[in-house]
């Protein structure tokens, strides 16, 4: 699925991840993640068929690149292209929105603390 064109850059944006599993997988590249099998550890709804997919999507529309090591058996990782890193503030904002929420109450508030210094390493998000 190649990005269409848009006028507005929101749109375009949402484009290159809306497409349902994109924002988790990039997410989960984040933190280190870069095998098909770990993709699916904790997305048990995720199909194989579908996860192949999207991240061909995803290398399409140039977020990630794809490397096939001279294995045995052959080994395929996934990784961030440096427009795909480019998304670190996306995915920073999208985790703050909830932990910012003060009505929320999913997560206790040393929880929530160790969590958005989590994600801010992870991302390397300066102040």
């Amino acid at each position: 699925m190649s990005v269409e064109k848009v006028t507005c850059p929101v749109d375009k944006t949402l484009n290159l991840i809306s497409r349902k599993w994109s924002i988790q997988i990039i997410r989960d590249m984040f933190f280190g993640k870069k095998h098909f099998k770990d993709f699916k550890e904790d997305k048990p709804k995720l199909s194989n068929k579908v996860l192949s997919s999207c991240l061909k999507d995803l290398e399409e529309n140039g977020l990630i690149e794809k490397k096939v090591l001279n294995t045995t058996p052959v080994t395929t990782e996934y990784y961030l292209t440096e427009y795909g890193r480019s998304m670190n503030r996306i995915v920073y904002e999208l985790a703050m929105f909830t932990l910012d929420d003060e009505l929320d109450d999913t997560y206790p508030e040393d929880k929530r603390a160790e969590l958005k210094n989590t994600f801010k390493q992870t991302l390397n998000i300066e102040d």
